[in-house]
């Protein structure tokens, strides 16, 4: 525990496994009181929960009423907010194939339950005259890709809707960041519904291979880990970080090349 988040309020969405998880892991490890809101709890979270600085609320963050009782369960005050929670359903049919319910269930979660859960909690930020909001986007915001087209677009509108909150409220004292991971070792890319399975049921070939094509389009050769994602979140979310706003972080292996 490094304690450099001793007696600040966290919210994390999506913090039942993968990233969030991580985030919440490592949040409390530095001394935060965290708020983990999720579906559905898991064995990880539950173990956390036991440790007594992590309170798990059950939340379906696709329903625009949830933001605001997962805001209240912090208790009037929010220092940090995560905004993890995401879905990146794979298109394997092509373009034709996503409908306008898939369109809208893909920006609702990956776009407008960060704006709304954004709303409820920054009221709370701008009166207290500082908070960090971090946002979870994707390399897809600006390497969109037709087999995630629907989550390519959420994600490149989630970086885009930070970046200009951004200008509004940096001077209230509340930073606002992305990171967008390339593929990370979690259930979205490895699951069993993941995009691995889905993309290699669809062609006739093999998850494995599919994975392995993924590792060695990075230039690191593998996939990010779900503690590496946390730990850039943990220092876009405290002091460290205190003059960085309105950026977005790759950390993608190399996947994109950058100047």
């Amino acid at each position: 525990m490094t304690g450099e988040l001793q007696g600040r309020t966290a919210v994390v969405t999506g913090a039942s496994k993968g990233i969030g998880l991580a985030v919440v892991a490592a949040l409390a490890g530095a001394g935060a009181q965290v708020v983990a809101g999720s579906r559905g709890t898991s064995a990880e979270l539950d173990a956390l929960v036991d440790g007594g600085s992590v309170e798990w609320v059950a939340v379906d963050l696709s329903e625009p009423a949830a933001a605001g009782r997962l805001v209240d369960a912090a208790g009037g005050r929010i220092d940090i907010l995560v905004n993890n929670v995401g879905s990146a359903p794979a298109r394997t049919g092509g373009f034709l194939s996503v409908t306008d319910e898939d369109w809208a269930r893909t920006l609702d979660l990956n776009l407008l339950a960060a704006v709304r859960v954004t709303r409820a909690a920054l009221p709370l930020m701008v009166a207290a005259g500082r908070g960090s909001v971090v946002t979870v986007g994707s390399v897809n915001a600006t390497l969109p890709d037709p087999l995630v087209i629907d989550y390519s677009a959420g994600k490149a509108a989630l970086v885009a809707f930070s970046k200009a909150l951004s200008k509004e409220v940096g001077p209230q004292g509340v930073r606002m960041n992305t990171v967008s991971p390339g593929p990370v070792e979690t259930d979205l890319w490895l699951g069993g519904g993941g995009v691995a399975a889905n993309v290699s049921a669809a062609s006739g070939g093999d998850p494995k291979d599919v994975v392995a094509a993924a590792a060695g389009s990075m230039v690191t050769g593998r996939f990010t880990r779900p503690a590496e994602v946390a730990d850039l979140v943990l220092f876009l979310a405290g002091d460290r970080a205190g003059n960085i706003t309105g950026s977005d972080f790759l950390i993608d292996g190399g996947l994109i090349p950058t100047w």
